[in-house]
């Protein structure tokens, strides 16, 4: 049980994450590409095989409810958003279309990083590559009021 006054891991994870997220033009770019990048990570995934990206799915939730359950709910229902989106598309089209996406949004993102003045977050530490997409679902987060 954590101590009257520390900080969660989440809330620590969320701020540093945020520090080189703080011009709003690279909010905006990380708000568009970060949820279309863990799209096309997991088609890339599906196309391997749908049970695949239904593990990854259930590894990253692993780790999503030991920040934060209601985070892990709102990751949980756009993963399972994204997976029946991707059981709607045509099989061959999953991984070329996957591919394509997935490297222009990874562009949008270092522009952004451009635009902002500072190296992504998740080249000191790969755990920022969860954490981004709980940076964007915090927005949505606040807005509703919902805390996490």
């Amino acid at each position: 049980m954590q101590q009257t006054g520390q900080p969660r891991q989440i809330d620590t994870l969320l701020a540093q994450y945020g520090e080189s997220h703080r011009n709003p033009t690279n909010e905006l770019i990380h708000f568009v590409c970060v949820p279309v990048i863990v799209f096309t990570l997991l088609g890339i995934v599906w196309w391997i095989h749908p049970i695949a990206a239904v593990l990854v799915v259930a590894a990253a939730m692993y780790y999503y409810v030991k920040l934060s359950k209601p985070f892990a709910i709102g990751m949980l229902v756009m993963s399972l958003l994204m997976l029946a989106l991707l059981s709607l598309l045509p099989p061959a089209a999953v991984l070329p279309l996957s591919i394509a996406i997935f490297v222009l949004a990874w562009v949008g993102q270092f522009i952004g990083h451009e635009i902002e003045g500072k190296k992504p977050s998740f080249l000191d530490d790969l755990r920022f590559l969860l954490i981004g997409p709980l940076f964007v679902l915090s927005f949505l987060y606040r807005r509703l009021k919902l805390a996490w």
